[in-house]
């Protein structure tokens, strides 16, 4: 755990949960395991506010507990979970654009409660749904359940587990904490619920139809409540499909910018039929036979069964390998090699950033030691036509970045100007003779590509702390003058609301002065800015972390 990744945690639970939440999960992210008793005291937290922390972190998925051999109870920070608060509006607005509104506030509250069963995220969504229609429109909770049903059979959202049933019939003492089990085959089953009703406006709700206040109605009223069907079973996003989806995405579009549009509908016709039986993390997808990919081609492509079998010949033929040939049955057999198409993605993410950090030169220089492997200077001098002054330059600039480095792998070939040389070690200098001198030793260049992903990603996650930290300044800075602009919406949306004249809503208006509206839109122009630059930074750590994630699992 990095010094910036831990940062970058400490501010997204303080800006998500406060200042104890906060305190309680860093001091778990540096510590590791720890007992309740050993957080109070480390902490200096009272043991109330620290049951309600740690409370909150579990809800969330951002702590797990276990019970120690001894009998007591440790909690531990789960720091990946943590840094995927990063990712929360990217996950709603997928939602948003495979489901629609419905879809995009289902996982909103998902994520918003952490957990939550489905007849009340139901209930929930379908109000919200309503207070945003017209008069007289409300949502029915039969559709919020059918796109809930939706999100569950393509596993978007999935069960949470339970408490083993053997825990709540056993008569002995209760174990220091309940053991939560899932069954795979029930994670995506949806309990069959009857949700008869329609959503609610607040305005509407408040009062009943006699107009008596919601406080003074008998209480008996409320006392004779139906059991809930599904007490019990608890829903949450399912990041590691959102994950996927993602990986798709990035996937289909190197695809169309590398060859065509049809190249890419093709590709994602195999990623869909894919996605489900494919676990996120395998490193192909199943084998498809070329007539089934035909079958499930959208209905509006009109390509000839021909025309597919000389795309998918030319995905299978292409250097990049994203698309692989396993066998001749059914037409023909076709994979898509995950790694490999991860790999390119995070190498073409390295070459931008050289690119845009040293320039076309270097990046020239970082493509060419990529493709040959190991290369001295004076080849790569050679070979990039570059003047030697020039590109010992540009080598030093990269290899203090850490973007290049002087290593050999085992068993390689080194290629020289005199002779063919097979290395059968490892050392980062190759000496021509015994005495290891300077003048007899070849250097060899290379791009150690999961080393330079790892040093990109430390690097990415202190640009989106500092961003972060930018957003925060910029609103502080200017708390005093957004207050002020917040009340004066509330005042006109109060008087809108009574039907108060424009004369009146126009005077309310002016209590901002010009200046003050100029500040505002260039504070909201700098907030939009670097919400944006957040997301775009993102995206590469999505790649990166995919990329070296499926490394380490090959290795």
């Amino acid at each position: 755990m990095t010094q910036a990744e831990i940062k970058l945690c400490s501010l997204l639970l303080q800006e998500h949960f406060g200042e104890i939440v906060e305190k309680i999960g860093v001091h778990l992210i540096r510590t590791g395991s720890q007992p309740i008793r050993v957080i109070v005291h480390d902490t200096r937290t009272s043991l109330d506010q620290v049951k309600k922390a740690l409370c909150v972190l579990i809800q969330h998925n951002l702590v797990i507990y276990q019970v120690h051999r001894r009998g007591m109870v440790e909690y531990e920070a789960q720091c990946s979970r943590v840094l995927r608060m990063l990712r929360y509006p990217r996950y709603i607005y997928t939602a948003k654009t495979l489901y629609n509104d419905t879809g995009e506030l289902i996982v909103e509250e998902l994520l918003l409660n952490g957990k939550m069963t489905m007849s009340a995220l139901v209930k929930k969504v379908a109000d919200r749904l309503t207070e945003t229609m017209e008069d007289g429109k409300t949502m029915d909770y039969a559709e919020v359940s059918c796109t809930f049903v939706r999100l569950a059979d393509t596993h978007f959202v999935q069960r949470c587990p339970l408490v083993h049933a053997t825990e709540n019939s056993d008569p002995g003492p209760p174990p220091p904490a309940p053991t939560l089990v899932i069954n795979e085959k029930d994670m995506f089953l949806v309990p069959k619920l009857s949700l008869i009703g329609k959503g609610k406006r607040r305005r509407s709700s408040e009062d009943d139809a006699t107009g008596e206040p919601k406080a003074k109605r008998p209480k008996h009223t409320t006392d004779n409540k139906e059991p809930i069907p599904d007490d019990g079973i608890y829903w949450q996003a399912n990041l590691d499909r959102f994950h996927q989806h993602f990986r798709d995405q990035a996937i289909v579009s190197a695809v169309a910018n590398r060859m065509d549009q049809t190249s890419s509908e093709i590709v994602r016709t195999m990623l869909r039929m894919s996605e489900v039986t494919t676990p996120s993390s395998a490193p192909f997808t199943q084998p498809l036979s070329s007539n089934e990919i035909f079958r499930s081609l959208p209905v509006g492509y009109n390509i000839s069964k021909q025309v597919l079998d000389q795309y998918l010949t030319l995905l299978a033929d292409d250097p990049l390998e994203f698309v692989g040939k396993s066998g001749d049955s059914g037409g023909g057999m076709y994979i898509i090699n995950l790694h490999k198409a991860l790999g390119s993605l995070a190498t073409a993410s390295l070459e931008s950033v050289v690119q845009e950090r040293f320039g076309s030169r270097c990046a020239r220089i970082f493509r060419l030691v990529l493709q040959k492997k190991h290369l001295e200077q004076k080849q790569v001098e050679d070979f990039a036509m570059i003047p030697a002054k020039e590109a010992k330059d540009m080598l030093y600039k990269m290899l203090s970045e850490n973007f290049i480095s002087l290593q050999v792998t085992n068993n390689v070939i080194i290629i020289n100007q005199q002779s063919w040389t097979r290395v059968r070690e490892t050392p980062e200098e190759i000496p021509k003779t015994p005495d290891h001198a300077p003048s007899r030793t070849f250097y060899l260049y290379t791009v150690n590509i999961l080393s330079a992903a790892r040093m990109l990603l430390h690097r990415c996650y202190k640009s989106i702390a500092n961003l972060i930290e930018r957003r925060q300044f910029e609103t502080k800075e200017n708390k005093r003058l957004l207050e002020k602009s917040q009340r004066v919406e509330a005042i006109i949306a109060s008087m809108q609301a009574t039907g108060a004249e424009a004369a009146q809503l126009q005077e309310i208006e002016e209590m901002i002065t010009a200046p003050e509206r100029q500040q505002l839109e260039t504070l909201k122009h700098n907030v939009n800015k670097l919400d944006a630059s957040e997301i775009q930074v993102d995206e590469t750590i999505f790649l990166l972390e995919s990329y070296i994630e499926s490394t380490m699992k090959r290795q």
